[in-house]
């Protein structure tokens, strides 16, 4: 046990490091190549910032361990709005001025929606597997034509925020390293991680999925953590929730469609039962605290507790109905 626990904290640590190297690295190609720091910020960091969820779900989707690759996707987005933003805001209010960001929710909820409308049935399918990879087309391609309008009209509070964090001191040769050893250890590390998750499963008789919900999903969300923090400290709040939006969106479109392409099968039925549904719910939560009656939205202490209060809940949930109560 003691192996496993070490494996997964080294795993953890090397898959943080080799995100930010990636995001990094191709980010700063992609600057260097002309590409306005809107579009790198809103595609390419935003899939990068899903990179260890996509190489966890890929990895436990080869091995056959589909719960833990459903698990990550699904328990990554309750983290990210329960844990993240709501820590973030405790921290301190986010005051949301990005017109982007206004659109974008509403879409991640339609989003939330039909990945759920896809499982419900109890079978994650090929099928449903290539439906969200052409979600995932049309979506980027949704945050390109957006981000090319925002650039001809006023410039928007997320694209400056966006500006300031892509690296402008990198050339080509060291921003393709960077890259390159991202996604080197990116690869290694996430299979490291279910490897260890795995046998932790079943030297504590829990099911993959449950492991997925909780360390797997808690652990790849802690890139998404720092980041909120730091963009709240540097006073970019946009960027915080910027990324959650994003994150969540491709976990669902670019992570859950994983286990349906690589290993079609059942999905367990606490997953469409309590789990899609408490994300559902903290997604139009989310929703909901992003827009105000009178002046520029905030979410708040307040909504950051009730954010906190709920994940705090379903991890209680999670683990009442792991011991059988």
């Amino acid at each position: 046990m003691l192996l496993f626990s070490a494996a997964l904290l080294a795993g953890f640590f090397f898959l943080i490091f080799s995100a930010d190297f990636f995001v990094k690295g191709t980010s700063a190609i992609a600057r260097n190549l002309g590409v306005s720091p809107l579009i790198i910020g809103l595609t390419i960091v935003g899939l990068g910032t899903s990179a260890p969820e996509m190489l966890v779900a890929g990895m436990a989707s080869i091995q056959g361990n589909n719960g833990l690759a459903t698990g990550n996707a699904i328990g990554s987005n309750i983290a990210n709005i329960g844990l993240v933003l709501g820590s973030t805001a405790l921290f301190t209010p986010i005051l949301i001025k990005s017109s982007l960001l206004k659109r974008e929710l509403p879409l991640l909820l339609t989003i939330s929606i039909i990945s759920y409308l896809l499982v419900i049935d109890g079978d994650l399918s090929r099928l449903d597997g290539l439906i969200l990879i052409a979600g995932l087309a049309a979506f980027l391609y949704w945050l390109f034509r957006s981000a090319q309008q925002n650039k001809r009209q006023n410039a928007d509070a997320l694209a400056t925020e966006f500006e300031d964090e892509i690296p402008t001191d990198l050339s080509n040769r060291s921003a393709f390293l960077y890259a390159i050893t991202g996604l080197t250890g990116l690869i290694v590390s996430s299979k490291l991680l279910v490897w260890a998750a795995v046998n932790i499963a079943v030297a504590f008789g829990v099911s993959d999925l449950v492991i997925g919900l909780t360390i797997i999903a808690i652990g790849t969300s802690l890139p998404e953590l720092a980041a909120s923090i730091m963009s709240v400290v540097k006073k970019e709040p946009d960027l915080a929730v910027g990324n959650i939006i994003g994150s969540n969106a491709f976990n669902l479109l670019a992570v859950l469609c994983l286990p349906g392409l690589i290993r079609p099968g059942l999905v367990e039925t606490q997953l469409i039962s309590r789990d899609f549904p408490i994300m559902l719910g903290l997604t139009l939560l989310l929703l909901l605290f992003s827009y105000s009656a009178n002046g520029e939205p905030k979410i708040n202490r307040l909504k950051g507790a009730t954010f906190m209060i709920f994940f705090v809940g379903y991890l209680s949930k999670v683990y009442l109905d792991t011991i059988g109560i």
